[in-house]
């Protein structure tokens, strides 16, 4: 990675690291290897045992606790980050919430209460943490969310979350278009269906991932690893022409479907 995208100098969060197999693992591992010093989070007393591995992986200076849904735990992660470091160069948002019952029917079926609780966590949190960032970032920085190619076409089973990720990159159109002035870049970053503890909320998920390989050009469907790679970029500086952009890594997916 050193010698293709440097973040050596740069400091960054990733937020919703799950297990060493999720997407936000993958990309904490590529933004070390560029030279970049993190802090992560993890939901709770029961999901540490899982991220800490993680943490002490990337030598990661902090790892904080942060459920969005909890007051003040947000504002907490930012303030240690505000008095540990005094800057914050580049932020990964890699959480998404549904209620099991509203995720599994239909989204004209789904409750208010449901849809609301899975805008504001997969959604709005990234608008808050884009608000805790912003006076952190004072030389400008990245924000990068992670996002699905259902936002944009309707995927058999995807049901909630597809409007909820479709208003996730309009945040992110939005968001770019408010701090470009200060530097500070928006990026959804859409990954293909990688086979997580998250994925696995989704019905029928791993008949999903054989159509996706199917109609796939390569025939393979991407990892964690190069969906890091992506992620790496979109922290630095060098991808800041291509802000409010919704950035592909699917093999190649999303130009077949």
């Amino acid at each position: 990675m050193s010698g293709v995208i440097d973040l050596n100098g740069k400091r960054g969060l990733v937020v919703g690291v799950a297990n060493r197999a999720s997407i936000a693992a993958g990309c904490a591992h590529a933004f070390r290897a560029a030279g970049a010093e993190l802090a992560l989070t993890y939901l709770n007393d029961k999901a540490h045992q899982w991220v800490a591995p993680v943490s002490e992986e990337v030598d990661a200076k902090l790892l904080l606790p942060c459920d969005v849904r909890e007051p003040g735990q947000l504002e907490a992660v930012f303030d240690r980050i505000g008095s540990e470091w005094g800057q914050l160069d580049f932020l990964l948002h890699a959480i998404a919430f549904a209620p099991r019952e509203d995720l599994h029917t239909s989204v004209v079926n789904s409750t208010a209460e449901g849809f609301a609780l899975a805008i504001d966590v997969s959604c709005h949190s990234f608008l808050r943490m884009t608000r805790l960032a912003r006076p952190l970032m004072k030389s400008g920085g990245s924000l990068i969310t992670v996002s699905f190619y259902g936002a944009d076409r309707v995927v058999e089973n995807y049901n909630l979350m597809g409007p909820v990720k479709a208003a996730l990159e309009a945040s992110v159109r939005y968001v770019a278009a408010d701090l470009a002035e200060e530097g500070i870049r928006a990026f959804a970053l859409s990954a293909g269906p990688v086979k997580t503890r998250a994925a696995s909320g989704i019905d029928r998920f791993d008949a999903l991932l054989d159509e996706v390989r199917a109609r796939t050009p390569s025939g393979k469907l991407v990892d964690i690893e190069e969906i890091g790679r992506l992620a790496a970029f979109l922290a630095s500086p060098v991808a800041a022409p291509m802000s409010g952009s919704v950035v592909y890594a699917d093999n190649g997916y999303h130009t077949t479907a």
